[in-house]
Order: structure tokens, then sequence, then C-alpha cells
């Protein structure tokens, strides 16, 4: 596993944005749409790593659901893997609570899955596993 992202949620993507780059100097990387997650996504790079801002389509989509709930901020970490389905199944059989037992496509077509908050010590986890490396 590698660090892949660090995600924020935000309530405005440019605004957000601004600071990113103009303040701490991060380069824009990509800004995507992704409907099956209801986010506008911005990709920011920093060293080895990503933060990705995440901007809710609407109230009633998860990151939406959870600005209301608890606020802008850190809303998940994501560790890349080579192989979701071997990861997922792995941490199935360790008893590891699941939010998606199947990957389902992310930002840049990744195929991630998230783990439940309540086995992490708290921490809302993604896996991901890049569109390059995805297995047929």
């Amino acid at each position: 596993m590698r660090m892949d992202h660090i995600a924020v949620a935000v309530d405005n993507l440019e605004e957000s944005l601004r600071f990113y780059k103009e303040t701490l100097g991060l380069d824009c990387i990509t800004i995507e749409t992704v409907e099956e997650q209801g986010v506008r996504v911005a990709k920011l790079e920093v060293g080895n790593t990503h933060i990705e801002l995440l901007e809710p389509l609407g109230p009633d989509t998860p990151v939406g659901k959870f600005i209301a709930k608890r606020g802008t901020g850190l809303h998940h970490i994501c560790l890349g893997v080579d192989n979701i389905e071997d990861e997922l199944g792995k941490l199935k059989e360790k008893g590891i609570k699941l939010i998606d037992e199947k990957p389902r496509v992310g930002a840049d077509g990744a195929s991630i899955a998230f783990l439940h908050p309540k086995s992490t010590s708290g921490v809302l986890l993604e896996l991901s596993q890049p569109i390059d490396n995805l297995h047929d």
C-alpha cells in the first residue's frame, strides 16, 4: 500500500482552490466531476501524494451530508493498492467492516472502495487501484 491522497470536503471548490494554489503554491493537476460519487474533485500535487478537494454536487450526496453533519474539513485518507479485489477479500476475512464490498468507479476512473470508520479508529479510509493497474 502507499499513500494515494488526502481528501478535504469543501463547500466552494473555486474558493478553496485559491487558498491551495495562491497561498500554498500547489499545482492543480485536474478538476473533474464524478457523478457516481456526487462530487466535483480538484486534485492538487503535493510531493509524492495528492490533496483532493471534494465539492458536493448537492446536499443529498455523501459529501453534502458529511458537510451538513460535520462541516468542511478532512473527509478521508486514501491508500493506493495494486489489487483492490484481493485487499477487500483480506480485510473482510479479518472482520473489517466495509462500506463497499465490491469496488466502484472513482476519480480518474480508478477502482475504489471505502472501509467503515468503525473498523479504522474513526477515520474514513479509501482504497484505490489506479485505472492503469486494473486487472481484466
